[in-house]
């Protein structure tokens, strides 16, 4: 094994391999909840670099874990507790490779974190709208990874429709330069579109061809109180009618979950929750004028209060205030943080079924432990909730995980089967969510995905027990 790290050692240079001292940031899980133990933590500088380590590892047996910012909220991506894995940390290939304004693409590696990509492209005058929580610690390659989706899908639709072409180290160590910044390229399978979404479990992603658009001239924020879900989504009906495409985000967060950032980050002052079931937030952009979009706006907030749709809004008047609303927003996890541990579901739900859903799951998780509380939040305007599950005031968080989380998410998983949904919409499956997959996949479809992950990896040493347990 020495004669093994002695030649990882000699691929990535002394200073950007680590076997000892405190690995807690690439070993601990975001959420805590985890922690596991590699055999070394490597930093590559380049494509090549992380050829030759895959090339090496799969001579020797050794299985890889591919991580970003390590911001997965499914444990996909720190090593297991055999200390036997490589921990590839992506964090040095962080260059933006090229910008193309006319073609309005910028290719940038994988270790760039999502903040990064995002100032760059402003700095040159272009919109990278994918927009996450996170975003100034995860990475664009984890992004494309889970196929992250974050605040704006609703407009610019899911890492995968940002991203045009990729860079790829396969599971035998070749590098696929598939760079292209065409958004036509019928000439077989899209292998694209096989390595975003995989986890890291068929290859790993070191370069990504990102899709830009031009800067808007004008954002609009507003935040608007709702009496029940139902209305929510009337809200969000009658957005689409009068924005059309200028809506580019819709926000749901429950009273509870407004009520923990209102505890924990008093400092915000959360608009209108005291008195609401729920309030949304919603953001608007628009290429012609602020005034274009403030008579857009102010009209969309005025037919929705006479229709009795929402109770009451807030339309930001500066930027500051459209950011107070966004950080409320984005806190909400934080928050659940700071209050103790959460049972955590992404899911997604076809719009028109989410009402009824929430209505269902909440009565039978009320029925199951009384007293539990309800964080329900997230975005509703492409179908994706976050419905986690708090302890009951008193309870130990810990021992509630460990009494009632199997229960609470089969709960939660019959329920969203039972509505049309998905158990993940943008976190991915990871390990916590593997040997559940097997009880809400079609059969076939999981039979097909094992066949993928044969084929292109067929010694198993991508991402073990992520998204496929076996083979």
């Amino acid at each position: 094994m020495n004669e093994f790290l002695n030649k990882l050692t000699s691929i990535v240079g002394s200073p950007y391999i680590q076997t000892t001292g405190d690995l807690d940031r690439y070993e601990e899980d975001w959420r805590k909840r985890t922690k596991g133990k590699a055999l070394a933590v490597l930093s590559p500088g380049a494509t090549d670099e992380v050829s030759l380590i895959v090339k090496a590892c799969l001579q020797e047996g050794v299985s890889i874990v591919p991580q970003g910012g390590n911001t997965s909220m499914v444990v996909g991506s720190i090593p297991d507790a055999s200390g036997t894995q490589i921990l590839l940390s992506m964090q040095r290939m962080n260059k933006v490779r090229a910008l193309d304004a006319g073609n309005l693409t910028m290719t940038v590696e994988s270790g760039c974190v999502l903040q990064q990509v995002q100032q760059s492209a402003e700095n040159a005058g272009y919109l990278f709208p994918l927009s996450l929580g996170s975003q100034g610690s995860c990475t664009i390659g984890g992004n494309l990874s889970t196929n992250a989706g974050g605040t704006q899908v609703v407009r610019y639709g899911n890492a995968r429709e940002l991203c045009l072409g990729l860079e790829v180290v396969s599971a035998n160590g070749d590098i696929w330069n598939g760079l292209s910044g065409l958004r036509k390229d019928n000439t077989g399978y899209d292998l694209k579109n096989l390595y975003i979404g995989s986890e890291g479990t068929l290859g790993i992603i070191t370069a990504a061809t990102l899709k830009l658009f031009p800067l808007p001239a004008a954002k609009l924020t507003a935040w608007a109180s709702v009496q029940n879900i139902e209305q929510a989504v009337k809200l969000l009906g009658l957005a689409h009618k009068m924005l059309g495409p200028a809506l580019s985000g819709f926000e749901m967060m429950g009273q509870f979950a407004l009520g923990l950032v209102d505890k924990h980050f008093p400092n915000l002052n959360v608009p209108l929750w005291r008195e609401s079931p729920y309030c949304i937030l919603l953001e608007a952009s628009d290429s012609e004028s602020e005034l274009h979009a403030r008579v857009q706006f102010e009209g969309l907030m005025q037919k929705a209060l006479e229709a009795e749709i929402i109770t009451d809004a807030v339309i930001a008047e500066s930027l500051a205030q459209a950011k107070t609303l966004w950080l409320i927003r984005e806190n909400i996890t934080m928050a659940q943080a700071a209050q103790g541990l959460n049972i955590k579901h992404d899911i997604s739900l076809p719009v028109s079924q989410i009402a009824s859903f929430v209505l269902h799951t909440d009565a039978l998780i009320a029925k199951k432990i009384d007293g539990v509380r309800i964080v329900n939040f997230g975005h509703l305007g492409d179908g994706n909730l976050h419905y986690n599950v708090q302890a009951p005031q008193g309870v130990d968080s810990k021992i509630f995980l460990k009494e009632y989380e199997h229960d609470i998410n089969t709960i939660v998983y019959d329920s969203v089967v039972k509505y049309g949904g998905s158990i993940s919409a943008e976190h991915g499956v990871g390990s916590l969510k593997v040997d559940t997959l097997k009880d809400y996949k079609d059969p076939t479809a999981l039979s097909l995905m094992r066949s993928i992950k044969k084929a292109l990896d067929p010694n198993n040493i991508m991402n073990p027990g992520r998204v496929i347990n076996s083979l």
